[in-house]
């Protein structure tokens, strides 16, 4: 399989967790939610209709999953699945888990405010407790 070039602001703005079957694991560098980006690891794909059957399967059973263990974990009220690619047309998917006192509640969190990076004690573990989510699922 080859590696496609991630994008660069998806470099910019997210910071690298985990590898799945499928996808690369960022955290979104905003500490305000708790906010991960899959990114399937296909190249020039930039709609979910472009992976194979397979693939789709896949994308939706990672997201799924990692959603459902990370909403029960930081006990979120909603989870927010979402591929948009307005900005960055690379395919990825927003793994958002949303509390009814968060920042942008109920609106969408794009565009809300101004993003507040992750001081790196609290980076480190946020990053922790995703790859201890990771480590409970089965993925393949």
């Amino acid at each position: 399989m080859t590696e496609p070039t991630l994008d660069p602001r998806l470099e910019a703005d997210t910071l690298p967790v985990a590898e799945l079957p499928l996808c690369q694991v960022r955290l979104m560098n905003d500490s305000r939610f708790p906010w991960l980006v899959l990114i399937p690891r296909r190249p020039a794909v930039s709609e979910v209709f472009e992976l194979s059957e397979a693939d789709q399967a896949q994308l939706w059973k990672e997201a799924t999953a990692l959603g459902r263990t990370m909403k029960e974990a930081l006990e979120g009220d909603k989870l927010n699945l979402a591929t948009l690619g307005n900005v960055v047309a690379q395919l990825h998917l927003h793994v958002i888990i949303r509390n009814h006192d968060d920042d942008a509640w109920p609106a969408p969190v794009w565009g809300h405010g101004q993003a507040r990076p992750y001081a790196p004690d609290a980076q480190a573990a946020m990053r922790d407790q995703v790859l201890a989510q990771i480590a409970g699922l089965a993925l393949d």
